[in-house]
């Protein structure tokens, strides 16, 4: 169905006006994630302690786990996500607005459509799920963290892959499909953007400036296909976070607020980082 042939016709598109004010939002974001916290230099010391103390075991676990999170770049792999879950909140948020009839668009709502909704219904899907997964991963983190450092290393790549599912969700919500590898490709890029440090995030800005760009595109890729040291370099950057969590049952408590952070960090990047590649879009092509 197209959505000319749709009964329920979708809002009216954003104004010029409208778009140009996302897009001087999302650059005083971009400005806003240039501070550099001290702290963030250790990012490796807990992992220096992983490796003297965590049983060769669990080593060998979260290795396993690392590979299968950077396999996602090439296959998707367990980590694709079914993008009916968003197709359904995006309805519901479309059955949210005052002049919405009822049902609207029931089962009728395609990924290729949701590219023409205004960023307001896109956002409004984002957040929540922001919140849903942010609420997960605080659960995560209060149960993993009371095992203390042998938890520890479970956490790391539950939470990896969570972080791959939100960003997956962010993807659909403004209107792209993470089933192509180019779009794998971005999620990992704001998967690196949530982690890296002020140059890093410079480097990451820089590289999505041009993303759709068809000769950037395959820059982006054949940087990727060393992804084991992108997901590496996320795994050690927010190290330092994970330090008090090697304490068990106390970690319980420092698992749930770091889990929450990170994934907070992690959906907002998401978010604006595609709301940043929409509204661009956009305006080109008014």
């Amino acid at each position: 169905m197209t959505i000319n042939d749709n009964p329920h016709p979708l809002p009216a598109p954003d104004t010029k006006e409208e778009l140009r004010q996302a897009l001087l939002d999302i650059t005083a974001w971009e400005n806003s994630q240039k501070d550099l916290w001290f702290w963030e230099k250790l990012g490796r010391l807990p992992f220096q302690l992983l490796d003297r103390l965590t049983p060769k075991a669990l080593q060998n676990k979260l290795a396993q786990a690392i590979d299968e999170v950077g396999s996602f770049v090439q296959t998707g792999g367990q980590y694709l996500i079914s993008e009916q879950s968003v197709l359904d909140q995006l309805n519901r948020q479309l059955a949210s607005r005052p002049d919405a009839p009822v049902p609207v668009l029931a089962d009728a709502l395609t990924l290729g459509e949701v590219a023409s909704l205004p960023l307001a219904f896109m956002d409004g899907a984002a957040d929540e799920f922001a919140r849903s997964r942010t609420l997960f991963a605080t659960a995560q983190g209060a149960t993993t963290g009371f095992g203390g450092i042998f938890t520890l290393a479970i956490d790391i790549p539950a939470i990896l892959g969570l972080s791959l599912k939100v960003l997956q969700e962010m993807a659909m919500v403004y209107g792209y499909d993470p089933n192509d590898k180019r779009e794998r490709v971005f999620v990992i890029k704001c998967l690196q953007f949530a982690s890296s440090d002020i140059v890093g995030k410079k480097a990451v800005l820089e590289e999505l400036a041009d993303f759709d760009n068809e000769h950037r595109q395959r820059d982006a890729i054949s940087q990727l296909q060393g992804w084991r040291e992108v997901v590496m370099i996320y795994r050690d950057n927010f190290g330092w976070k994970k330090l008090f969590q090697l304490v068990p049952v106390a970690g319980m408590i420092f698992g749930a607020v770091l889990n929450r952070s990170t994934l907070q960090d992690v959906a907002e990047a998401g978010k604006m980082l595609y709301r940043k590649r929409r509204v661009l879009e956009r305006l080109r092509s008014s």
